[in-house]
């Protein structure tokens, strides 16, 4: 041990930290149900176990870089949805959300005002219990700007943090998980799985296109040789009609005559002998029965050769946002593409005909090169696949905020500033925001944004476990066990004050308010877990607008409740 500490650990401090991160994300993967212990977590454990038993010391300006680089992330990620949810029609989300926001920092500053606890045991029960991790870099970073503290008690404040986060976080995480997708339905008499099909049912109402809904549909091509008079003398375009009127998708995507391919068009009539592909989900080609309606199958090589395309498009078009999809389906420009995914605030999101368009949305568009891209271009902007980060883009994006964070004010004393790390964040909302307004530059693919985010907070997270460990014991003995018992009742509280007003004021239906509650806790477990309950995703449609209106305030909370508690 001594020479793992001294050889390695020591002159190489980071690969103390690659090593906790290692061990975090294996602790991260012990999972019961849809209930997982979650990387961050498993960093933070790690980070303690591993700072404890070694006590080297990480430079704190590693983790300063990771944790801004962090909150641009998430910023950016949930950016759209939360300016998304300041219209008219998500106001009703974002003010549930705040309700358990607010009713969360005022439990936790109760319980840490009645115990005398200090500002980093109150932040630490904060994060945990509410389970928002970017907690401990704000309170940190408060705690840092405190006037009358000696270096060494900002340090160990800002390790009491860590080490009440470390406590709490666990099973703030599993009752809400067990409380959203079990016992409060139970308590008011509902059959969760019961009402999110009925909810599916109403919202699939308007799905009279087979290609959105529930489900995984394959797009198949076949050719056929024209030979019936069941199709002979009609045009390309009144066959499609016909078709969708008996709820199948099919397209005659290209034809062939006397040998030669026929430049596309809705109008050409189909005359005997012409060899046409057939484009269609396999379950309705299989219903059409096309040998029996057309012909006999083909073998075209060329015919069937053609370029099929899968586009990616955030939507951006004034005149189709706030459409649904199967409003959508109904526009000639999309006759013979399938839209196969739909992505928003970062996550798929339920595709069902009565799903509206927002902006910053990303549909997936599947179908002929020819048909695809100017479909694409009515819908928004194509983003072509790209695995090249705008670096410009962020360092800049990052840079401005931290500026805009630096300023502060000063209240009896006290500097109140953003921060940067707190600015960060709001440049990551606003550049997110304009990135899904404006998606030709500033691109940052998903792996990208998985690195910023994830990585960069477990990495954080990582560096405040190991400085913390050697203070472990001690700050554990400070905190008390009771902290664990307070945290529980921080969590559930807030929770069942945004159910009750959810439930019997706002007459909220039952899958999307537990969604919205999810959301507002940033409980992603949580949302696992009523989906599973549920038997579908259609609580996930209640969870994207809290989810970053809940990001933003408890992660402000952070720098909020040390102030507080000064």
């Amino acid at each position: 041990m001594n020479f793992l500490k001294d050889e390695i650990f020591k002159p190489y401090p980071e690969l103390l930290v690659f090593l906790t991160v290692a061990l975090g994300f294996l602790l991260g993967r012990i999972r019961r149900r849809a209930i997982a212990l979650g990387a961050v977590t498993g960093c933070l454990l790690a980070g303690l176990a591993l700072g404890w038993l070694f006590e080297v010391p990480v430079n704190g300006t590693v983790k300063s870089l990771f944790f801004i680089m962090f909150l641009f992330a998430l910023g950016y990620r949930v950016g759209p949805q939360f300016f998304r949810g300041l219209k008219k029609d998500g106001l009703p989300q974002v003010g549930l959300a705040v309700v358990v926001c607010v009713s969360g920092l005022l439990v936790c500053w109760l319980f840490a005002a009645v115990l005398g606890y200090g500002p980093g045991l109150s932040a630490g029960l904060l994060g945990g219990a509410l389970t928002q991790s970017a907690v401990i870099g704000v309170a940190g970073d408060a705690i840092a700007g405190l006037p009358g503290l000696t270096g060494d008690q900002v340090t160990e404040q800002q390790n009491l943090v860590a080490i009440g986060y470390a406590v709490t976080y666990p099973l703030g995480t599993i009752l809400c998980a067990i409380l959203l997708a079990t016992v409060l339905p139970r308590v008011v008499g509902r059959d969760l799985a019961a009402d999110s099909a009925e909810l599916a049912r109403e919202l699939d109402q308007a799905d009279d296109d087979p290609d959105v809904g529930e489900g995984y549909y394959e797009v198949v091509l076949r050719a056929f040789t024209v030979a019936h008079s069941t199709v002979v003398g009609r045009t390309i375009d009144t066959f499609e009609r016909q078709q969708a009127q008996l709820g199948r998708r099919l397209y005659i995507t290209r034809v062939r005559r006397a040998g030669r391919l026929l430049p596309h068009d809705q109008d050409i009539v189909l005359a005997q002998g012409d060899v046409v592909a057939l484009s269609g989900n396999r379950g309705d080609l299989v219903a059409y029965d096309p040998e029996r309606e057309i012909g006999p199958e083909a073998d075209d090589v060329e015919l069937l050769g053609y370029r099929t395309e899968t586009v990616h498009v955030v939507a951006g078009r004034k005149e189709q946002l706030g459409r649904t999809i199967a409003d959508l389906r109904r526009e000639p420009f999309l006759a013979g593409v399938f839209v196969t995914e739909l992505h928003r605030a970062g996550a798929q999101f339920p595709l069902r005909g009565s799903t509206t368009l927002d902006r910053g949305d990303t549909l997936l568009l599947t179908g002929p090169q020819r048909l695809v891209e100017p479909a694409a271009r009515r819908i928004g902007t194509p983003v072509p696949t790209s695995f090249a980060t705008d670096m410009i883009w962020v360092g800049l994006g990052i840079f401005l905020g931290g500026c805009i964070g630096i300023p502060a004010l000063h209240a009896g004393g006290v500097p109140i500033s953003l921060s940067t790390s707190g600015g960060a964040l709001i440049m990551g909302l606003v550049f997110g925001r304009l990135r899904a307004k404006y998606p030709t530059f500033g691109n940052v693919p998903g792996g990208a944004q998985w690195f910023m985010d994830t990585l960069g907070l477990c990495l954080f997270v990582a560096v405040v476990g190991i400085n913390a460990g050697p203070s472990f014991s001690r700050g554990l003995e400070q905190a008390g066990w009771g902290l664990l018992g307070l945290g529980a009742v921080a969590t559930v509280v807030p929770l069942i004050i945004g159910f009750a007003v959810g439930h019997w004021l706002m007459r909220m239906k039952l899958p999307i308010l537990l969604g919205v509650l999810a959301g507002a806790q940033t409980t992603t477990a949580a949302i696992g877990a009523i989906n599973e309950s549920a038997k579908n995703q259609v609580p996930t449609i209640g969870y994207t607008i809290p989810y970053a209106v809940g990001n933003v305030l408890l992660t402000i909370w952070g720098a909020v409740i040390v102030l507080l508690h000064h």
